[in-house]
């Protein structure tokens, strides 16, 4: 299979940034929220749990593809095998190290490509140490 440049990337990701507003409009009333338990009664309620969410999951027999939005509206989009066990949890984690390389990066520039060595590395640690 042949590797993706990066301008082959950034026209997939806008791509995928089209499909997903057009189907958070697909249902523009945000879920009921389920009876609130006893332990969560004392939490304050988020006004980010229960909106829409646009596309999350989109697999073929090929791949998988998986996005995960963050409440600042960041999406990351993990490409994995079909049957590939744990994605939320990789990709929460793939958050985390963006969150402790790139977003304390003073040089970084926020919705600019992502250009940071210990991020890199980090996250190629990980995908290694997962694989």
């Amino acid at each position: 299979m042949q590797k993706l440049n990066s301008n082959d990337l950034l026209m997939l990701a806008g791509s995928f940034h089209g499909m997903h507003a057009i189907t958070k409009q697909l249902c523009p009333n945000p879920p009921v929220p389920p009876a609130f338990s006893a332990p969560a009664a004392n939490l304050a309620p988020s006004p980010f749990t229960h909106r829409p969410t646009g596309i999350e999951v989109l697999e073929t027999s090929q791949f998988r593809m998986q996005c995960f939005q963050t409440i600042t509206g960041i999406k990351f989009l993990l490409f994995t095998e079909p049957q590939q066990p744990n994605i939320d949890t990789t990709m929460k984690k793939i958050y985390e190290l963006y969150a402790d390389f790139v977003m304390k990066n003073p040089f970084y520039t926020v919705e600019m490509p992502i250009r940071c060595e210990k991020f890199d590395r980090a996250l190629d640690g990980f995908i290694k140490l997962r694989g």
